[in-house]
Order: C-alpha cells, then structure tokens, then sequence
C-alpha cells in the first residue's frame, strides 16, 4: 500500500520555468520581470538588483 507522502513532488506547486541560466547578467538582455527575476533567484553572477533589495531591474522590467 503506498504511503500518503509518495506523491508529495508530484503534486506540489512548484512551477517549471521555461528559463535558464544561459550567461546573460545584464537587464537589457532580459525579456520580462519573470525572466529576469527567475536569473537573479537562481543564476550565477547577475548584475540586475543594483540595491540589494532582491527586485532586479527596477527601471527597466520591475517597477
């Protein structure tokens, strides 16, 4: 009888993106304010949140 926890991963609410980290760093290589905070969440050495305050591109994408 399977346990009520081993379709846990499958149900959950974790969303698949359509993005990955491809090298881009910089806000004018970003399309949209998901993609671009999708890189500041989970790519290596952006440069799109010049205030630390965890909204990338504030003047372009993410006001």
């Amino acid at each position: 009888m399977p346990s009520h926890n081993s379709n846990r991963a499958t149900t959950s609410s974790v969303k698949t993106s359509s993005f990955k980290c491809d090298g881009r760093i910089y806000c004018s290589q970003m399309t949209s304010c998901e993609e671009a905070t999708f890189f500041l969440r989970n790519c290596p050495n952006v440069k799109m949140d010049g205030n630390n305050d965890g909204v990338p591109c504030e003047k372009q994408w993410c006001r």
